[in-house]
């Protein structure tokens, strides 16, 4: 961001680790949807000289074309590719960490049962999307992590955080599934599932 004039974060959850960047440019900006996290946003990103706006995360961004040399965006839930082809700048890079396809389907099977494969949040997907809005991915990094579990406590206390593994999800409901898993934990010593991510960085034609 040191290299740029105006830059974008979008979706910045509290503004965490938008708050840790060192030389912040000119004008930085930052979205987020979820209506709670907006004054934290602010507390944490007014040190920097952010200025936080509340917009929702599939857009519409509410900014002039071509008002930034860099868009970022960190495990995103939606990205709201258009927008981000119309709020760069000429040759303007998007930069974002995703959550890949099937991220810890391992642990959302463990659950619910067999799942159907989707491509939803797969890289494949995402290129085609950016070719589409009328940027050029310029690299494109994929990485499988394991993700290991000690004790059903940890499993629960992790559903309750990262909402999409096990959607609605709540002990009472899977009572059995999480009796069945702490029981394996127990045999085998730890649960082992395996988060996806990839890095795409595309710029504007």
């Amino acid at each position: 961001m040191a290299q740029v004039e105006s830059a974008l974060d979008l979706q910045t959850g509290g503004g965490e680790v938008l708050a840790e960047i060192d030389r912040p440019p000119g004008l930085l900006v930052a979205t987020e949807g979820w209506p709670p996290n907006v004054p934290l946003a602010k507390r944490n990103l007014g040190g920097i000289g952010a200025v936080v706006v509340q917009a929702p995360d599939a857009g519409p961004l509410p900014f002039r074309d071509t008002s930034f040399n860099l868009v970022v965006a960190r495990h995103p839930t939606v990205t709201p590719w258009a927008e981000i082809a119309r709020v760069l700048s000429g040759r303007g890079t998007f930069l974002s960490q995703q959550i890949g396809a099937a991220s810890l389907r391992e642990l959302t099977e463990a659950l619910m049962g067999s799942q159907p494969a989707s491509d939803r949040r797969s890289s494949r997907r995402a290129v085609e999307q950016a070719t589409a809005a009328g940027l050029e991915v310029t690299d494109l990094q994929e990485a499988r992590l394991r993700t290991v579990f000690y004790d059903i406590a940890a499993v629960v206390a992790f559903l309750r955080k990262v909402v999409w593994i096990v959607p609605g999800f709540e002990v009472d409901a899977y009572r059995d599934s999480l009796r069945r898993l702490h029981e394996r934990i127990e045999t085998e010593g730890q649960f082992t599932a395996h988060a996806t991510r990839f890095l795409i960085e595309a710029r504007k034609r």
